[in-house]
């Protein structure tokens, strides 16, 4: 369904996507991991064709470049960052984006309804929770039924209880025969989502496993979730660093691969360097960024 074939993108001299080839037949489902940079954005923008890149991308047999029409035609999209018009009511959005796919929207309760927004109809984009949005954001990519569902890091914003409901609402619709490729730092959602993990690393793909041995080889190490001030996360993670962690940026915080008998130590480091962090959270069983697997022929 999805053939990514030699993609290499560059902006200026850094080279984001470097000679990359993926193979994602129908009703299959890919997750991309990484950390920050390592391409997981940028492959998704060029397999929608909002990148020009070197190489051949094709979905449904369609070239994303040639035919781009055609193939966006046959894929729902939820982007990290959401766009929507705040003053447009919840029905006016489905029934807006509904007209620029050429969709013809005769009610939107059904609609709303299947993603757990029934009586939001009147409610304007404004008043939604950030969790609200997102099934709002899902339910617009289905419309139409598309046979691709691609999403980019969609929980990343969201808080525990959130991320688990939109997690449990995309393995009950996106799994219905759907082919999905989406991008996550989360070995909770790789699990549920994913049957294989095509891992990224500065822009090349260094492994591609089943998400059984992923999520398998990944039980060694737990991830915290350090929330705090966007002022101090450039400091922190200069602060862990030098403690010999191995930090990442995520939209609100900072993520901290440890092993299990080390959790106190990223907390450790922040109060000696006078870094006070408003919450955290043990997210998820890993291994870091890159947990080692059984390669695994496409």
């Amino acid at each position: 369904m999805i053939t990514i074939s030699h993609v290499t993108r560059r902006f200026g001299s850094m080279q984001a996507v470097s000679d990359l080839s993926l193979e994602i037949p129908a009703g299959d489902s890919v997750a991309l991991w990484g950390t920050n940079g390592a391409g997981k954005t940028t492959l998704i923008r060029c397999a929608l064709g909002l990148l020009s890149c070197r190489g051949a991308i094709s979905i449904g047999g369609h070239d994303v470049h040639r035919r781009g029409k055609e193939a966006r035609m046959l894929v729902g999209y939820v982007p990290q960052e959401l766009g929507f018009y705040d003053d447009l009511g919840v029905a006016e959005s489905v029934r807006f984006f509904a007209r620029l796919k050429g969709i013809d929207v005769r009610s939107t309760s059904d609609i709303l309804a299947s993603v757990g927004l029934e009586g939001s109809e009147r409610k304007r984009i404004r008043e939604l929770s950030g969790g609200m949005k997102q099934r709002l954001a899902l339910a617009i990519a289905l419309l139409g039924d598309p046979p691709v569902l691609v999403l980019d890091e969609v929980t990343a914003s969201l808080d525990v209880c959130g991320r688990d409901e939109f997690i449990a609402l995309l393995s009950r619709l996106g799994g219905r025969g759907r082919t999905m490729l989406f991008a996550s730092h989360r070995i909770d959602e790789v699990a549920t989502l994913a049957r294989r993990v095509a891992m990224l690393e500065h822009g090349r793909l260094v492994n591609l496993c089943n998400a059984s041995d992923f999520s398998t080889r990944s039980a060694s190490h737990v991830v915290l979730h350090l929330i705090m001030p966007r002022g101090v996360r450039e400091h922190a993670m200069n602060s862990l660093r030098a403690g010999g962690l191995r930090p990442e940026l995520n939209g609100v915080g900072v993520l901290v691969p440890v092993a299990p008998e080390q959790k106190a130590a990223p907390f450790r480091l922040l109060t000696n360097a006078g870094i006070t962090i408003d919450d955290f959270e043990i997210i998820t069983a890993s291994a870091g960024p890159n947990p080692v697997c059984h390669r695994e022929t496409p």
